[in-house]
């Protein structure tokens, strides 16, 4: 008789095989759940001859044959999907169409609803070009609840984690909206920028589902959320192009778009668009998953080249880090991309592979980064000496603080990985676990510092 223990590992096992399956870049995700199926009907019959829970595992995936091979099958099978299943919807089965037809609908009436939702203020006097820090603050606020019900929808989410997930957005919308901010000041800018970060935490609970608890859920997330980025920023571009057409044609009969644009148009699209990529990388995911690990094999080398280069130019010349503000900031956003990059070839990586090139390349890249993150707390500390404290610095402090000890430890990992004294899934784990890390300083920055500086 299989015990609750035998069911643990039995379920670790094959959610383990479901996430090495995903990384094969022919396989569609309807795909990997049609195989999961067949892989517990195969486990079903074993268990049921008799054997062994982790015994049935082994042999139900030695009869569904190597998992290569499989991919290059549905490479073949399935080469017209390269380019129709972008805009065809797929054609496996009347309940699969159906279902992708609902989902579809779903998701642009809910784009639609964000956009509507952004342009509501302006019923209540309340208008873009005049109010826009109200609009910067509550810009989240106007579509991630929408993009957070869908999933919710879509994985069938318990009442209570929707109570709870609802009660996060109702508490965002307070602190964002009932703190007098001083015109001009610093906290508000904060709240802005922050307050997206900490309910984007509540958007990957949303999107795990019940498998938040699991590396595997929250990797997932990880891998959502840089698939999402590569079609914002195709759609962004494609709309940009709309736009200089736009502007150019009506030009011609002497009529100015530019009014449409600003009012209409970059709100409504900007928000929208969220939904409907979030809906594109869950419905077509085969194609522009694997651009990520392409460009992230493209950038990390580059990155490490610019960040070992920059590093020995400040060892020869004996030049220290400015301590302006604009150039701070650029340190955090290069730090932050440089997590991005790790992140996103953590996910795309089979932590059962061994070491190869490319994770010296990943320690290279992170122990750099790791060092520019010191010369950067270095400067912050110094511009905090010279200047003293102020909601801006105490910010950039705490992220590059962050970002330290999650490069640290990052590094460390990698190099025991690197070295045989430990394995890929420690480092796996340790970014998931990390996760709410960033959310929980962003609460911090949107809720305590506007009453602890003043609301200045």
């Amino acid at each position: 008789m299989a015990t609750a223990g035998d069911a643990v590992s039995l379920e670790q096992q094959i959610d383990r095989w479901r996430s090495y399956l995903r990384r094969r870049q022919a396989i569609h995700s309807v795909d990997v759940a049609e195989l999961e199926d067949h892989l517990r009907e195969q486990i079903a019959v074993l268990v049921d001859a008799g054997l062994a829970q982790d015994e049935a595992f082994l042999v139900a995936v030695k009869r569904m044959g190597n998992l290569d091979v499989l991919s290059r099958e549905f490479a073949r099978e399935h080469s017209e999907r390269l380019w129709k299943q972008l805009v065809v919807a797929p054609s496996d089965s009347g309940d699969s169409q159906a279902q992708a037809r609902t989902d579809a609908i779903v998701a642009f009436c809910l784009a639609v609803a964000a956009a509507v939702l952004i342009k509501l203020p302006a019923l209540f006097g309340i208008q873009l070009d005049q109010d826009t820090g109200f609009y910067a603050r509550n810009l989240s606020l106007f579509v991630l609840p929408l993009l957070t019900g869908y999933f919710a929808w879509k994985r069938r989410i318990d009442t209570s984690t929707i109570r709870w997930l609802a009660v996060a957005f109702v508490a965002a919308a307070v602190f964002a909206n009932v703190y007098p901010f001083a015109p001009g000041g610093y906290t508000e800018p904060l709240t802005a920028l922050h307050l997206p970060i900490a309910l984007w935490l509540a958007v990957g609970i949303a999107y795990a589902g019940g498998r938040w608890r699991q590396v595997g859920g929250r990797m997932d997330f990880i891998r959502f959320s840089g698939e999402l980025f590569i079609y914002y920023t195709l759609i962004a571009l494609g709309g940009g192009v709309l736009m200089a057409f736009m502007a150019m044609i009506f030009q011609a009969i002497g009529i100015d778009v530019e009014p449409f644009f600003e009012s209409w148009l970059l709100p409504c699209g900007a928000v929208g668009a969220v939904v409907v990529a979030s809906w594109l990388v869950e419905a077509k995911q085969s194609v522009i998953e694997n651009m990520a690990p392409v460009l992230t094999r493209l950038f990390t080398p580059l990155f490490a080249a610019l960040l070992v280069t920059f590093l020995g130019a400040m060892l020869w010349t004996g030049r220290g880090v400015g301590i302006e503000r604009d150039v701070l900031i650029a340190f955090d956003l290069l730090l932050v991309v440089v997590l991005g990059l790790l992140l996103y070839s953590v996910s795309a990586r089979d932590h059962q592979s061994p070491p190869g090139a490319f994770d010296v390349l990943q320690v290279v890249l992170v122990v750099s980064a790791l060092l520019a993150d010191a010369v950067a707390l270095w400067a912050i500390a110094a511009r905090i000496t010279e200047f003293g404290f102020s909601p801006n610095r105490v910010a950039a402090l705490g992220e590059n603080v962050i970002l330290l000890v999650n490069l640290a430890w990052s590094a460390l990992l990698y190099i025991r990985f690197l070295r045989g004294r430990g394995s890929f899934a420690d480092l796996e784990r340790w970014q998931t676990d990390y996760l709410p890390v960033y959310a929980l300083w962003a609460a911090i920055v949107v809720i305590v510092f506007p009453p602890l500086f003043g609301y200045i």
